[in-house]
């Protein structure tokens, strides 16, 4: 919705969001780069879309409306003509019993849709403003099962489907079948929050696979002969060679779904069958979200909060491909994220776009390496360095010297857990007074499916399980449920599983949490909705890095943090699981060793 210059700044001060002097700066930077007020207050994030409309809610007495679009029933939806609710961005969500209408729309001060609407319902129509993308995600539900387009579309290319066919220029046009069924594969991805497709020939088919909250499940087999037009399709899309099939390519395209910009990376791979393709989704839209909500608490919060504020030094976060460390960064750098900060980035590939960060990506046949790449990031008077990998003994020597020179340095690393980091950098001819001196503290992290709020099941453990749970985690006989249970008393004070009942007590476990079996129709009818983190933090502190100078072992280093107060991620894991976070297979799926 277009909102007047007058109106924001009445919206600024009645929020005491801005003095005049700083309106008035304001309005000269909108006079002078010609562009409205309200771009100009998003952009220095004094509103977001939705609290600028909220507010402008508030001004104009029109009530305001957050709609979930899986809460609108489909026979008061179609009230309205999808192609009139689209053209007039506007929803009908609710009838009462007394014949009420309730509308909401992004612009409700547009006189001549209002108009036109109610014709169409009658006067009895009570008006609401959303947000934009709100009302854009609401309007998905015109289109029915996306799954079900999807078939109707493969089953015309399904005629002669044993022999591969030629590629010719209408295969792959915007509006052919297969440009079709790209745009609905990656619909039917988006909708079901999967984060990588995988597009893989076989001798008889195309198999289609969607990574749904890190397991991959087959959705569907499309007809073997349109490969070559799949392939040369998304090629096109990628700006990448079509007739080049004997070397891997990479590249990336973007596309909007429900109001939301999504951002598609691309990499192909020779296999024996064809070309296996593999995009991955990353959301731009998404804002940053805060280290409690990736589910850091307790000890793990403190520490990696207090190296956040440090002048100088070196954070590492490690685990394997697909643990979430890019998430984690993308946090860290937007929090430390301010305009008196010069922050340098040199990644391989840039994933997550932050406005006002310098990014970089490498480019090995150019000679850009994360080597390279790191040495020009120096020359350029850089505050905080974030170096997306390092993988040999040059990035590493350079990311030391980089922390040992005033620079705060982040870099992520493939070991096991956090321990283990200390010895990989030695075994990268790291002096071990230099790692001693310049890492700050470690973080080890994995990703577990989170568990649906809506279904999921509070079970009693038996004595058998208790005893197994005490095995498989390692709890110490002298105190095994005294310490778990202080922990997840913690865990529930940070709000760690909402109010969730406390799981133990000072001497058993008295409550766990599993998925059901069916589902719900808010997870998709897997128990399973979204992912959470467990991490550990290792403080390098004085003792610890007395340890590193005598070359201590990753078994020695990691039984003094926990020492200290370390929460190792299994133990992470077994606090959320008994907090209704996740479930205690869930957490050994990922850390038993």
């Amino acid at each position: 919705m277009r909102i007047s210059d007058d109106v924001i700044e009445k919206l600024l001060t009645r929020g005491s969001l801005a003095t005049p002097e700083q309106i008035t700066v304001l309005q000269e930077e909108a006079t002078r780069s010609g562009r409205p007020l309200q771009e100009i207050v998003i952009q220095k994030t004094l509103f977001n879309n939705q609290s600028l409309t909220e507010a402008f809610a508030d001004y104009a007495h029109i009530p305001f409306i957050d709609l979930k679009p899986t809460d609108i029933p489909h026979d008061v939806l179609s009230r309205i003509p999808g192609r009139i609710a689209k053209q007039y961005n506007a929803v009908l969500f609710k009838i009462d019993e007394d014949g009420t209408m309730h509308l909401a729309m992004d612009d409700p001060d547009d006189v001549q849709a209002v108009s036109f609407i109610q014709k169409e319902l009658g006067e009895n129509t009570k008006i609401y403003i959303a947000t934009h993308d709100n009302i854009l995600a609401c309007l998905e539900n015109y289109r029915g099962d996306v799954n079900q387009e999807l078939n109707e579309v493969i089953d015309i290319q399904r005629e002669d489907a044993t022999e591969v066919q030629a590629v010719t220029e209408a295969d792959v046009s915007e509006d052919s079948p297969i440009a079709q069924t790209i745009n609905l594969l990656l619909e039917y991805a988006i909708k079901s929050n999967a984060s990588d497709i995988h597009l893989e020939p076989r001798e008889e088919y195309v198999q289609v696979r969607y990574r749904i909250d890190g397991v991959l499940k087959e959705v569907n087999r499309l007809p073997r002969n349109v490969i070559n037009a799949l392939t040369s399709r998304v090629k096109i899309l990628s700006n990448l060679k079509i007739d080049e099939r004997r070397v891997p390519q990479d590249g990336r395209f973007k596309i909007k779904v429900g109001g939301k910009q999504y951002a598609l990376r691309v990499s192909t791979l020779p296999i024996a069958d064809g070309e296996k393709i593999v995009m991955r989704i990353l959301d731009e839209s998404n804002q940053a979200i805060t280290l409690q909500d990736l589910g850091y608490w307790g000890h793990s919060l403190d520490i990696i909060s207090q190296a956040l504020t440090e002048p100088n030094g070196m954070i590492l976060i490690t685990g394997p491909t697909g643990s979430g460390k890019s998430t984690s960064l993308f946090s860290i750098l937007t929090k430390l994220n301010t305009p008196d900060v010069n922050i340098s980035t040199i990644e391989d590939p840039v994933e997550y776009k932050i406005p006002g960060v310098n990014q970089t990506q490498t480019n090995v046949k150019a000679g850009m390496t994360f080597a390279s790449g790191l040495r020009a990031l120096l020359r350029q008077d850089p505050n905080i360095i974030m170096v997306g990998e390092i993988r040999d003994g040059e990035t590493a020597n350079l990311g030391v010297q980089a922390a040992l020179t005033g620079h705060l340095v982040f870099s992520t690393l493939h070991t096991n857990n956090a321990a283990t980091t200390l010895p990989r950098l030695l075994d990268m001819d790291i002096e071990p007074f230099l790692i001693a001196s310049t890492v700050k503290a470690v973080v080890g992290q994995r990703l577990v499916r989170r568990l649906c709020t809506f279904c999921r099941q509070s079970i009693t453990p038996s004595s058998d399980e208790i005893t197994a749970i005490t095995h498989l985690f390692h709890l110490r006989e002298n105190q095994t449920f005294s310490r778990v249970h202080e922990l997840e008393k913690q865990a529930a004070d940070q709000q760690i599983g909402g109010d969730a009942p406390l799981g133990t007590s000072d001497t058993t476990i008295t409550n766990l949490w599993k998925a059901s079996p069916e589902g719900c129709d808010a997870c998709n009818h897997t128990g399973y909705k979204g992912r959470i983190g467990i991490y550990e933090v290792l403080d390098v502190t004085i003792p610890i890095q007395k340890m590193i100078v005598s070359s201590a072992t990753s078994n020695q280093i990691q039984d003094q943090a926990i020492v200290e107060g370390m929460v190792t991620m299994q133990t992470d894991g077994l606090i959320k699981a008994l907090r209704g976070n996740t479930t205690i297979e869930e957490v050994l799926r990922v850390t038993k060793e």
